[in-house]
């Protein structure tokens, strides 16, 4: 912004927050300001980014005034598929404001809106919340949706494969864009939007684009990338960068590195892994301590600074990973090719030795420019079958060193507070033609937890040395709850029987965590938790990290898949004092930003995905009728039937009280169960049952199972290992 920008805003400002101020319009403004028609532009401009920031407001007749003053409040709104929503405030610590299907107006599913608070108590239909009518919509969440199209007697129309956008969108067929084929009912479109005024009739959009047949193989992935705006080709000139690129080491790039290429460095990632970003070694040093090695894709050493690829990489910000395709953030020819630590061949790293005590306590670390030349590749199943025998060669050794001090480490960190708030993974197995074959449950087992410590012993390290040198980098954060949050969950966690004092204190809350784990509800309770925390992102400051109690944390240790960790390199190899970084703290911010949206992005696009997969996994049972049985755990009991969780499968669904055929339950609110009038059976929270499928809704994404056996079964209430926090963990696949 220039100075002159600043300086008009500044003055809207302080006009606006006078005590003699009343709404003035755009001209009446100017001449308020004293701005004559040369001038009028910069005001404009001003206006415009003052209102979208939300710092200002526009009411009736086009007149400006803070929002405050007229109950106005701007914020993003996500709506219930159910019509009503909620608008997230833009203002930290202030609650959301609960907005009814009939205020959303013309506002969709993540748009950014101004709402206005409603003060008619008749109108209080949530008791204790704030609501609202949306007035304005400043920015519209997407220009395009994807779905289904339809086509009754008279006119076409797309049904949104999103069930949060609430209105089915007019096309025309044949559309106006010219496209290989026309589209005819059943098809997956991709619909521009056009401008929707008014409620009163559905939105209307041209189709541009043609997916495919809905049942087609691929078009459900396909239909997600466009849902996301997920990008699937690179550009030309990122291409033509990459392939000047060597496949191997160039002897001139080792220059001035550390010869790490004699040292036993092993790699261990997932069964399906392709690219292999960091590997470890461990040795036992004279104190009775270790030093561990992290060696660390050296990206940086091919991606030069505002180059094509680098531009290219921080747009995409991340790799995202669907079950049948991964969309890389770096072309194959460096991810799965020069830049992954493959065994057997030179490969140029970032390196990072630390040295622990006996007790496990960090005393000194060392960053080096290194080459190395893996020693094997194990799979975390090959790892896990080693760490459970006994140690008979140099491999199992390294293994069984490097588990006791990872073992260490990970007792040290729950003990000074860190969350247990991790959720075990399921991934979907698919045949050739992308349909879904098996669930497969992937447990956080010793294999990945020494993985695990092992990378957050380096991301640590490397946060306190750039803090140290005060050099501009990219930090993980994660902020501390607001209380009013961690109330309302308690409320929650009451609901299920459980003694829980004052969650915002720390101990209190592990305590919980302790008491839930292996225990039916424990899956929806975490989830609870999760929502009542912030979300972890990418910040220019260390403003620290709650969840796993750290008061310096950042990304380090995937620099492949993470534009994140690229930036920490870079950084790193600055020297302050001498080269300043090339990229100033404003640039950090806003590259923090950008790379915390698309992250929120891909996330998204994964666990829609699976769920999709999932969904789709269970019709095939139907179709075939063949479905297979799963034990499943009752969460929780309803007047119309039994909420039930799947651990095989992590899915929940509802079995319902029309389907216990054999007698008539009735429903004990207070007790939370089901009981046979005749048979006197009980089904009630904690109760381990079996189940089948037996409807699917894919898209209000429901699964309805039946009791292969009415007879309940005791939860197994064994105790397992603790597990780590989604953070944690790097999120490999």
């Amino acid at each position: 912004m220039t100075q002159n920008g600043r300086k008009i805003r500044e003055q809207i400002l302080a006009l606006l927050v006078s005590p003699n101020y009343r709404p003035l319009d755009k001209r009446e403004l100017a001449k308020a300001l004293g701005r004559k028609s040369g001038v009028r532009m910069g005001l404009n401009q001003a206006l415009r980014e003052l209102e979208r920031s939300g710092e200002i407001a526009r009411i009736r007749k086009n007149r400006y005034v803070l929002p405050a003053e007229a109950d106005l409040v701007t914020g993003t709104l996500s709506i219930h598929q159910a019509g009503y929503g909620f608008l997230i405030t833009e203002k930290p610590g202030e609650a959301d404001i609960f907005v009814a299907a009939e205020n959303t107006g013309t506002a969709m599913h993540g748009d950014r809106v101004v709402a206005r608070i409603t003060r008619d108590p008749a109108y209080a239909r949530t008791k204790g919340r704030r609501e609202g009518r949306v007035i304005r919509i400043l920015e519209r969440a997407h220009d395009t949706i994807v779905g289904t199209l339809q086509h009754s007697r008279n006119f076409y129309y797309v049904v949104p494969d999103d069930p949060r956008i609430v209105h089915d969108v007019y096309v025309q067929v044949p559309p106006r864009a010219p496209l290989p084929k026309v589209p005819t009912r059943g098809d997956k479109v991709v619909v521009r939007l056009e401008a929707w005024e008014s409620r009163h009739v559905n939105p209307e959009g041209d189709v541009i684009e043609l997916l495919g047949p809905a049942s087609a193989p691929g078009v459900d992935m396909l239909s997600i990338i466009r849902k996301y705006h997920l990008p699937t080709d690179f550009p030309r000139d990122v291409l033509d960068e990459v392939n000047r690129i060597s496949e191997t080491v160039d002897a001139r790039k080792l220059d001035g590195r550390e010869d790490l290429r004699k040292k036993f460095i092993i790699t261990i990632d997932p069964d399906d892994a392709r690219d292999f970003d960091d590997a470890i070694q461990i040795e036992k040093i004279d104190n009775g301590g270790w030093q561990l090695g992290v060696h660390i894709a050296d990206v940086a050493a091919y991606v030069e600074p505002g180059s094509a690829l680098d531009r290219e990489a921080r747009r995409r910000g991340n790799s995202v990973y669907l079950p049948d395709r991964v969309i890389p953030m770096l072309p194959e020819r460096l991810s799965n090719g020069v830049c992954s630590l493959n065994p057997g061949v030179d490969r140029l790293t970032h390196s990072v030795f630390i040295n622990f005590d006996k007790n496990g306590v960090a005393k000194r670390a060392r960053f080096a420019k290194s080459v190395i030349r893996s020693a094997q590749r194990l799979t975390y199943k090959q790892a896990y079958a080693i760490l459970k025998s006994s140690a008979r060669d140099q491999l199992s050794e390294q293994l069984h060193l490097a588990w006791r001090l990872a073992s260490l480490l990970r007792r040290k960190r729950f003990e000074h507070g860190s969350l247990d708030l991790d959720f075990p993974e399921v991934k979907v197995r698919l045949d050739e033609t992308g349909k879904p074959v098996r669930l497969e449950r992937i447990d956080n087992d010793e294999s990945h937890q020494l993985i695990e410590e092992c990378m957050l012993a380096a991301n640590e390290a490397v946060a306190r040395e750039l803090k140290m040198r005060a050099m501009p980098t990219i930090y993980r954060v994660h902020e501390n709850p607001d209380p009013e949050k961690l109330a309302e969950y308690r409320e929650f966690v009451l609901s299920f029987n459980y003694k829980v004092g004052d969650l915002a204190h720390r101990a209190e809350l592990q305590r919980l965590l302790a008491s839930i784990r292996g225990k039916p509800e424990e899956q929806a309770l975490k989830i609870g938790l999760l929502k009542s925390l912030k979300r972890a992102r990418y910040a220019s400051q260390p403003l620290g990290h709650y969840g796993l109690a750290k008061p310096n944390y950042l990304h380090f240790t995937s620099p492949i898949r993470r534009y994140a960790d690229l930036v920490v390199h870079r950084a790193l190899t600055a020297r302050s004092g001498k080269h300043q970084s090339q990229t100033d703290m404003g640039q950090i911010a806003s590259i923090a930003e950008h790379i915390s949206t698309t992250e929120r992005i891909a996330a998204d696009a994964e666990i829609e995905a699976v769920r999709m997969k999932k969904l789709e996994f269970f019709q095939r049972q139907l179709d075939q009728r063949n479905p297979q049985v799963f034990r499943a755990a009752i969460v929780d009991v309803r007047n119309y039937g039994l909420v039930v969780e799947l651990p095989d499968a992590l899915v929940t669904g509802l079995v319902h009280v029309s389907s216990l055929a054999n007698d008539f339950y009735s429903f004990e609110p207070t007790q939370r169960r089901l009981i046979g009038r005749r048979s006197r059976k009980r089904f009630g929270v904690g109760d381990e049952v079996r189940v089948f499928v037996v409807r699917v809704d894919a898209f209000k994404r429901q699964v309805d199972f039946a009791i292969a056996s009415e007879t309940p079964m005791k939860t197994d209430r064994r105790k397992v290992q603790p597990r780590i926090a989604p953070d944690v963990g790097r999120n490999r696949r």
